[in-house]
């Protein structure tokens, strides 16, 4: 056959977890011509596979990128977190209110048709989830729109519904999967964090079977609620136990928003069309641990740097303490400086231990990158860590610097409530080494994110912590939203 009778197959997003496996599957199939339109915002070039056209690209531009006309399109090139996407909802309206916007008018024009990879997040709760945050919210407004135009203009399409998905190629860090999260504490000895209560129930469908259903309904489906899910259904508490994770390793964290109790699955329609999901969790689950030996147990232990601290507090200091009660089994090293004669620390929690440095004044702060460093360094050979936090990207973080080489402890850095207005030409060169040298910084929000790359013009940092990387986000997650309670709080 040649390549101009071939079926011209556009799959957005196609070198992400999921569009990788479904590019895979359908460029075995000589008949078809794939195409992947990615802007690699969460995709990769290691997912690319052979036989598929690459283009790098925005799905807003997806008319300058993708000339042909297709006959089909696959549209998964979302934004696809739901708890992470309620401290960046400028980032969702970008991808998922623009470019699915421009994808939609793309389908109309071409008048192909179009697969769109709808969210399940849309059933949670008895329809309450969608509500909850920015993610829910714009696929459920996305998939209603598409169902719209496709019957008001006659237009063929289909609307998926994906129900957690695993498998090869998962995702790790703050964009990352349930299961491979759980996979890396497993791997790295890390505590298993679990987001409170743990008996919320997920629908955990491997990604093969997500294929299976999605080139089936490219092939054969019409219409809405095609739900793509295992029918059995597993708590967060019930993965934990599959991975070993008994009550002495477990943290419970704080609930967050949009975090769903359960969703509603149908699978009627992608059922009469001879799907049915083969893959089993506890099978996946098993052969993993079988396969790979759990990481030594580490410490339940976190180094952390402030310049201040409790008698001396503000809302990241606040908010800190607040997070170190609500997770009681973590044990927090803060370096500090004296910075005042006041020692009553009687509101600290007993898992906080302060760890004071400086002779009592006002100078403290200046003297804390060297003497809070030496600190630091001796904690660091005491105990095995998970990781260093510094609460903002000030001179407690040029002292956590010094303990980066020991152990190859990893350091996250937050920016609280920082404010980062009129900073001098010397603060911006000093934020900007502490970019470059730091091996995660995370605002509160993204506008404060933007601020800092527009100050220093440098890109956050966004490498992995190692061992402790599942179980930092965690906290990262929790922390930055007690921030903004707090910050709202004072207005």
């Amino acid at each position: 056959m040649s390549e101009s009778q071939k079926k011209i197959i556009v799959v957005t997003g196609g070198a992400g977890f999921i569009g990788s496996h479904l590019c895979e599957r359908l460029a075995q199939d000589p008949n078809n011509r794939v195409i992947s339109l990615d802007n690699y915002f969460t995709g990769s070039h290691e997912n690319h596979v052979e036989g598929v056209e690459y283009r790098e690209g925005h799905t807003k531009d997806i008319a300058k990128h993708i000339t042909e006309k297709p006959d089909l399109i696959f549209h998964l090139g979302e934004y696809a977190r739901v708890e992470q996407s309620v401290l960046e909802p400028e980032i969702v309206e970008d991808l998922n209110v623009k470019g699915t916007a421009s994808v939609i008018e793309f389908w109309q024009k071409h008048k192909c048709k179009l697969v769109y990879a709808g969210s399940s997040t849309k059933f949670g709760d008895g329809g309450d989830a969608r509500y909850t945050s920015p993610y829910a919210q714009t696929k459920a407004d996305n998939s209603e729109r598409v169902r719209e135009i496709g019957e008001k203009e006659k237009l063929p399409f289909a609307i998926t519904y994906f129900y957690n998905v695993y498998g090869p190629r998962e995702r790790s860090g703050v964009y990352g999967t349930v299961i491979e999260h759980f996979k890396r504490m497993y791997l790295s000895g890390a505590p298993c964090a679990i987001v409170s209560p743990g008996t919320q129930t997920r629908n955990f469908t491997h990604v093969f079977d997500i294929v299976d259903g999605l080139a089936l309904v490219g092939e054969k489906g019409e219409g809405d609620e095609f739900g793509l899910g295992n029918k059995r259904a597993y708590s967060i508490r019930e993965v934990a136990d599959m991975f070993g994770c008994g009550e002495s390793q477990a943290v419970m964290f704080p609930e967050r928003i949009g975090n769903r109790m359960n969703s509603t699955l149908s699978t009627d329609k992608i059922q009469a069309l001879g799907w049915e999901a083969q893959q089993s969790l506890t099978e996946y689950i098993k052969n993993f641990t079988s396969s790979n030996k759990r990481g030594e147990p580490l410490e339940k232990r976190v180094l952390v740097f402030s310049t201040t601290m409790y008698p001396i507090v503000g809302v990241a200091e606040n908010s800190f303490i607040y997070l170190a009660r609500q997770l009681p089994t973590v044990h927090f090293d803060v370096v500090t400086v004296r910075y005042g004669k006041s020692k009553d620390i009687s509101g600290l929690p007993e898992n906080v231990h302060l760890h004071k440095v400086g002779i009592g004044s006002a100078v403290d702060k200046f003297l804390l990158p060297i003497m809070g460093g030496v600190e630091g360094v001796r904690l660091a050979h005491t105990h095995r860590y998970l990781f260093a936090w510094s609460l903002m990207a000030s001179y407690a973080a040029l002292a956590a610097l010094a303990v980066r080489p020991i152990n190859r402890l990893s350091l996250l850095v937050t920016l609280a409530d920082q404010n980062l207005d009129d900073l001098s030409v010397f603060k911006r060169g000093i934020l900007k080494m502490l970019l470059h040298r730091t091996d995660q910084v995370y605002g509160t929000h993204t506008a404060q994110e933007k601020k800092v790359q527009g100050v220093t013009d440098t890109a956050l940092p966004r490498n992995t912590l190692g061992d402790g990387d599942s179980f930092a986000n965690a906290i990262r997650f929790a922390y930055a939203d007690i921030v903004r309670h707090n910050t709202t709080l004072t207005k």
